[in-house]
């Protein structure tokens, strides 16, 4: 018999699975007066003996100093020691060890952390995301990003589709928990392993990884309230309220953060997060940043990265979108809010809510007054941009558990999103540069300013990266015919590429199996749709300069490789300097 939330008899979900069945199906029994007073004479307690049921294959002699509660059942192989508060309405199941716990306890109807309402980007509650069990990075961006969506598609059937995603309120098998405080309303999956954890209330701890592979994890001095870890750890002192942990993500060195999600293989330390929509690889390891009211994918932030939510007028309503790639330097600081571009690097500080969205792979730079100068296309020079393609995928810690993936992440630097971007750049810097500027400096733009010079270099950075990315696409060189529709543009849900007409169909579906299936056969499909985009949006002008194709594309490798040869001499210099 076990005992699940929302549903006392329920046995382990599919969300909790990996387990060892071959006593699946053995009936518990009652203890026998001779057992009892052999657990008593062990230092063992109960409300009352005839709400605790056993496995006929328990080995008695590994229960010791524990109270039992109402309804406990117990399977074979477990070792439970030093539990004084008391174990009630729980399943332990078989070769489940647990040591030196203040106490374990499930309320009757506890959800253990299912449905919890995660207020992400807006602090107020505008823009809540509902997590559960297999929650995805891109169903979350649905759901922050467009909350009509949840009202008004998702309300009806809702509740029924949380009941499906219910968790069991018990321990799963060959799980440890051993050196903790208080554990009340958490659910853990098995061979998860907990391990001096402070406080944790009302969450789930979940292991989807093969038999063996268990990344799931909680460690010392963790204090955690309303909250999913899904084969992500977290350990060394964190505190986390309202979170979503998600698929080979980690948080550890006493990082802090609430109503924050966190998908594929973010790591998070020392600093602090809130309101925050972690997108796959966002990255954050120093002490002093605060990370607040964004959303971003493959993001690093620097040390002190500071960002700001609040103007003091109407509450932390602000938020602000940091599209993929972005990095910011030691300090950097930017008031939301503001919308940067893919892969640029921020310096310095920037209070008048930049959008430079349309200028992707640039250096953003904060004057004396806080105002921005844009340097777009810079980072297209820089070799760290293909280093950081090539790692990813390569430190993929899903992949090496073999889990279910949830989150689906496109890696290419260059995609039909970037370089759409770059494209809308191109005509923009067009049309600057057609008119004087507004000083002897520099030209305005959205609040941002250019030095004329800067825009000159981007148009050929930026010919220079489309042209390598058709040579990636179309190795021959040759533009596939177009179909006669348009191009249409593309979007980035959560780490994932996409065109914006799959998007629109994610938003009109009325479930969340049906947004998933949609989101699916995007991935899945990515390829097609990518070659007939090229077909679409490059029309005739680029199909008479096929040519150029080759030729940009050498031009990019070789400014890539000046970049890789200057880096090098650099490092050889300091390294004389520093040598004895």
């Amino acid at each position: 018999m076990t005992f699940s939330s929302k549903n006392m008899m329920k046995t382990m979900t599919p969300n909790l699975q990996n387990t060892d069945n071959r006593h699946a199906s053995q009936p518990q029994v009652r203890l026998k007066w001779w057992q009892v007073a052999q657990l008593e004479k062990q230092g063992c307690s109960a409300d009352s003996w005839d709400s605790v049921t056993v496995s006929p294959l328990l080995d008695l002699r590994n229960i010791r100093n524990v109270h039992f509660g109402d309804n406990v059942s117990v399977g074979s192989g477990v070792v439970i020691r030093n539990v004084p508060g008391g174990i009630r309405n729980c399943f332990i199941g078989d070769n489940a060890i647990i040591e030196n716990v203040a106490r374990i306890e499930f309320e009757p109807e506890a959800a253990c952390g299912v449905g919890i309402s995660i207020c992400a980007l807006d602090e107020t509650g505008s823009r809540p995301v509902r997590a559960y069990p297999g929650l995805s990075a891109q169903v979350a961006t649905l759901m922050a990003r467009e909350p009509k969506w949840l009202e008004h598609n998702l309300l009806p059937g809702f509740q029924d589709f949380l009941d499906s995603k219910s968790v069991p309120a018990g321990i799963g098998e060959r799980a440890v928990v051993r050196d903790c405080g208080r554990i009340l309303n958490v659910s853990i999956g098995p061979e998860v392993t907990i391990e001096g954890a402070r406080s944790l209330m009302n969450g789930a701890v979940i292991n989807n990884a093969a038999p063996g592979k268990c990344f799931a994890y909680v460690g010392s001095g963790v204090d955690a309230d309303n909250f999913i870890i899904e084969d992500g750890k977290v350990s060394s002192g964190c505190i986390i309220r309202n979170c979503y942990i998600g698929q080979g993500a980690e948080l550890e060195k006493g990082f802090t953060a609430h109503d924050s999600l966190f998908f594929a293989n973010c790591s998070f330390e020392n600093g602090e997060a809130c309101a925050v929509l972690a997108g796959p690889y966002t990255v954050s390891m120093h002490k002093g940043t605060l990370l607040i009211g964004c959303q971003t994918a493959f993001m690093n932030a620097g040390s002190s990265t500071n960002q700001s939510n609040h103007m003091y007028k109407l509450g932390p309503v602000h938020w602000g979108v940091l599209e993929r790639g972005v990095k910011t330097s030691s300090g950097a600081y930017i008031m939301f809010g503001a919308k940067i571009g893919a892969f640029t690097m921020i310096m310095g500080a920037h209070k008048t809510h930049p959008d430079s969205s349309s200028f992707p792979f640039s250096y953003l730079f904060g004057d004396e007054r806080g105002a921005t100068v844009v340097v777009p296309g810079a980072m297209l020079r820089s070799c760290g941009l293909m280093r950081d393609e090539k790692k990813w995928p390569t430190r993929d810690r899903r992949m090496r558990r073999r889990l279910p993936l949830h989150d689906r992440i496109s890696f290419n630097v260059l995609n039909p999103f970037t370089v759409d971007s770059m494209l809308k750049a191109i005509d923009t810097i067009t049309e600057l540069l057609a008119h004087p500027a507004d000083d002897d400096l520099f030209v305005r733009h959205k609040g941002m300013k250019f030095t004329r010079a800067a825009l000159e270099r981007a148009k050929t950075l930026y010919t220079a990266a489309i042209f390598k990315y058709l040579s990636l696409v179309l190795p021959d060189s040759i533009i596939p015919d177009s179909d006669g529709a348009e191009a249409g543009t593309w979007v980035d849900v959560g780490g994932q590429i996409m065109p914006r007409a799959t998007l629109d169909l994610a938003l009109a579906s009325e479930s969340i199996d049906d947004a998933e299936r949609i989101f699916t056969e995007a991935y899945e499909q990515y390829g097609e749709e990518e070659i007939r985009w090229i077909g679409r949006r490059f029309g005739e002008w680029w199909r008479t300069h096929q040519n150029r194709i080759h030729m940009g594309a050498e031009q990019f490798d070789a400014m890539v490789e000046d970049d890789r040869d200057e880096y090098l001499d650099n490092l050889a210099k300091e390294t004389r300097m520093l040598s004895l």
